[in-house]
């Protein structure tokens, strides 16, 4: 009985057999990742073409839409109205001893900071307006402005009572309407402060009236109206012994205009409310 021998096949006849590094670089075929050069080149542009694409219609929509856009003016204004009211000095809990010059220092040199920016000197470089009536400027490119003094404040401009009140318990504070462009209140706006309590609390009010004056508006905005300042009431607390070691809630609404200021989502909204209380 013969037996054949069994020889090893030749090295050309041995299987192919593929590894891991092949995944990644197949030197026999040249893919890189499964993709042929040709494919890799030919991705890389779709997606070049693709977010090209797309960058230049987001560049263009916003070319348009900032076409639309006034850079004085905003676009969409009609979720303010009306302004709302603030008070300096900025707290609305005014706290001191009217006996110790430290404890209201603090509440002086923020009045007088403030209102440097209203000093005589500085303000009659602006324009004498006439009273009672609108300073509309639509057509003039530069905007002037009119004057405001702090000398209309009177007893409340710092200028005779370096202390503005608060020395002889009796404090001053400023009161002013936000800034919206374009506001043009109708009517004769004023201040009206009164005190959260029974008996009514005594106070003056300087301009006489507490009164916002129609020539400071309109305003056109900070690039068109870049040395505007908003007029002043300051309303001068004339509190008694009576009303000394006492927290007092003062609370200033505007009236005699169409200017809102009973919104209760709003606190602020045409009305502002603080806290006084002298001590001694």
């Amino acid at each position: 009985m013969s037996t054949k021998e069994e020889t090893p096949a030749a090295d050309g006849d041995k299987p192919q057999t593929s590894s891991w590094k092949d995944s990644i670089y197949n030197p026999r075929t040249g893919e890189f990742i499964g993709r042929t050069a040709k494919s890799w080149a030919l991705i890389l542009l779709f997606y070049l073409v693709f977010y090209g694409f797309l960058a230049g219609m987001f560049t263009l929509t916003m070319w348009v839409m900032l076409q639309t856009l006034d850079d004085n003016i905003p676009k969409y204004r009609d979720r303010v109205a009306s302004p709302g009211l603030v008070i300096r000095p900025r707290s609305l809990d005014i706290v001191f001893n009217h006996t110790d010059p430290k404890q209201y220092s603090q509440y002086v040199q923020h009045l007088e900071n403030f209102l440097q920016q209203y000093n005589d000197t500085v303000q009659e470089k602006n324009e004498l307006c006439m009273v009672g009536e609108y300073y509309e400027q639509d057509d003039q490119e530069e905007k002037k402005v009119c004057q405001f003094k702090r000398s209309l404040l009177r007893q409340c401009s710092g200028l005779s009572d370096t202390t503005f009140g608060y020395a002889e318990g009796e404090p001053c504070v400023l009161v002013k309407m936000n800034r919206i462009i374009g506001l043009k209140p109708r009517g004769d706006p004023y201040i009206n402060c009164t005190a959260k309590r029974e008996s009514p609390l005594q106070m003056q009010y300087f301009p006489s009236e507490g009164r916002f004056d129609k020539m400071y508006f309109p305003y056109y905005g900070k690039n068109l109206h870049s040395t505007y300042v908003q007029p002043l009431v300051a309303v001068k607390l004339l509190l008694t012994k009576e009303d000394y070691n006492n927290e007092l809630t003062v609370e200033c609404k505007i009236e005699g205009s169409d200017l809102r200021n009973s919104d209760d989502r709003d606190k602020f909204l045409g009305r502002v409310t603080f806290r006084v209380k002298v001590v001694e």
